[in-house]
Parts: C-alpha cells; structure tokens; sequence
C-alpha cells in the first residue's frame, strides 16, 4: 500500500473444513480500503481445501479504481520520471489443484486481468512516457489458463514456524479466450522457514520470488513490478509500481523474534534486493535494496495471527510505514 492514510476494512480468517483439524488449513482474506491518494480497493482472496485436503480451490477476484504512479521500465528509473495515471481494474483467477503426494498439488485455472478507462498524461518534463511509447491504450485484457504446482510443508498458511514453500505458476494467454494479445510468464515463489533454537520461536524467514516473460508482449500494466505479486507484500521500503520491468528477480529475507514472553508482542528485521533485467538470459547489472524493522502484535492466538507494523527505507528516497494483517510471507 502507498503510504498516506488508509480507512478500511481487513478480515484474516483461517478454519479446517474437517472435523478432525488434522488436515490444512482453510484461510480466507478480505480487504476493502479507501486511501489518501482516493484508491478504491476490494480484494477477496481464499485458499480453501475440500474433501479430505484431496482438492485445493485458489481464488483472487479484485475489483479496484487506482490513480497511480508509474515510473518507467528497469531498474534506473527515478522519482523526477513520476508519471500519474488512472485505471479501473478486474481482476480474477480461478485455480483448482489437485494432492498427488502428502505435500504436492497439481493444478490449472482461468485469469483474467482486465484494465480500462487507462488515463495517463505523461509528465511535466515529458509529455510522450514510457507507458505511452510502450504502447498506451485506453483498456488492456489478458485472459488465459494457468498450470500450478505446489509444495508445501508449512506448519501454517498465516504465521509459520517451520517448513517450505514452493509454488511454480505458468500463465498462457490466448486471443480465443478473450485476450487482447497472446503472451506467456511464469512464476515462482520460493520460501524457507528455520527455527533457529528450540528455546525460542525466533524464525529466520527466507523469500525468492521470480516473475519470467518468456514469450509474447505483456501490457504495460500486467508487467512485473514491485507489490503486484499474489498478495502484494514484496519491496517493503517503495509504493506499489515503483519498479517495473520484463522479467523480476526478488530476494528477501526476515529474522522474527519475540519480546514478550507471552507472544504478545515481537519484532522483526529484514533486507530484500530486486532487479528488472530486460530478457530471461540478460545480465544483471544492479539490484535495488531496500530493509527495515517492524513490530509485531498478537491479534489471534488461536491461528497464531500478527499485526504486522513496519517501517521501511529504499533507495531514491523511498521509504513509508507497511501494516498488514499476519505475516508479509
């Protein structure tokens, strides 16, 4: 979320669909907010698991007015490049995945990102941006079907203590389905959680995520960019969008601790980098930083449930206040 103030609503709800609680955890999220910068946002996201765990359903519909900023492609972008734009947003993907083994899914799915009424002025400095010379228009669909693996052996979906994290996600979008364009990306979310003492519950988190075009030309605003991932929790430290480019490389990592005996309160520290390189195979030249510290406050100690509040710093001057129910991964 860009910073400024937010009014809203978040709900973070986990359950078993078994009587037994001995399979995975069901967990829906629901976020409507109102912002400073008068973005209108709803968000429903569920994870939820049927019959026995044997079948997974994902599902992300979003329904957003966003005046933005966009910033240009790669990773030399700076903020006196600043290029204010306006969009309706849809957006929703369906995926349904099936248990192979105790910890693997197997799956395919529908995604639809549709963006219209697109406003963009350009700049004060340059009235031609990147976005139009890109290839501005005034509403872009990308409609397709998806492949999905995941590994998972978590000990929970919310606030986890231990375990791996593994999901591949190929998108392939097709003209006869709806698309304005045929295209392809992939990406993968790679994530490890290490108790580091059996004294304590200290974690240190570790979080890779890749996003990949690899064939087609992708509309601007369903490029990889920093924040756009699943839940919109990657590069704490810049807004939504600061960073824009072909392909994303992301690395993040998180050191969680405890202050209070009770659990009630803790704290965190982390660091990430990323980079924008313009092809699969292209070198990279340079990663943009950024790192902070947060606090963490108990809300559910049932499903073991943080208010995550941080302060992050970037490079470029940015740098902003991040809350979010549970934790950022």
């Amino acid at each position: 979320m860009s910073t400024g103030y937010v009014i809203g609503l978040s709900s973070l709800t986990s359950f078993f669909t078994a009587d037994s609680h001995r399979q995975n955890e069901s967990v829906i999220n629901l976020q409507a907010f109102y912002n400073s910068r008068r973005q209108q946002i709803f968000l429903a996201q569920s994870n939820i698991f049927m019959n026995k765990d044997q079948v997974k359903f994902a599902t992300d519909l979003r329904i957003n007015r966003y005046p933005d900023v966009t910033y240009g492609l790669g990773n030399r972008t700076t903020s006196s490049a600043a290029d204010s734009i306006i969009y309706n947003y849809i957006r929703f993907y369906q995926t349904v995945l099936k248990k192979v083994t105790p910890n693997l899914y197997v799956g395919a799915g529908y995604c639809l990102d549709y963006h219209y009424n697109i406003v963009d002025d350009g700049t004060t400095k340059n009235p031609t941006s990147i976005f139009n010379r890109y290839g501005l228009t005034t509403s872009s669909r990308s409609s397709g079907f998806n492949l999905n693996v995941l590994f998972d052996t978590r000990s929970s979906p919310i606030n986890s203590l231990k375990g791996t994290y593994a999901n591949f996600f190929y998108r392939s979008n097709h003209i006869s389905l709806g698309s304005d364009s045929k295209w392809s990306s992939i990406q993968l979310d790679l994530r490890k959680y290490v108790k580091l003492s059996d004294h304590s519950k200290n974690i240190l988190a570790i979080w890779s995520y890749t996003w990949l075009s690899i064939a087609g030309k992708q509309p601007y605003l369903d490029l990889p960019s920093v924040g756009n991932d699943t839940y919109n929790n990657t590069g704490r430290g810049y807004e939504t969008g600061r960073f824009r480019g072909e392909n994303m490389l992301y690395l993040e990592g998180e050191y969680r601790f405890g202050i209070t005996k009770n659990g009630l309160l803790g704290a965190v520290g982390f660091a990430s980098l990323q980079s924008y390189p313009r092809g699969v195979t292209s070198k990279i030249r340079n990663f943009m930083p950024a790192g902070g510290f947060g606090l963490r406050i108990k809300v559910n100690k049932k499903t073991n449930t943080n208010l995550a509040i941080d302060y992050a710093i970037g490079v470029d001057g940015s740098r902003g206040l991040f809350v979010n129910l549970g934790e950022i991964f």
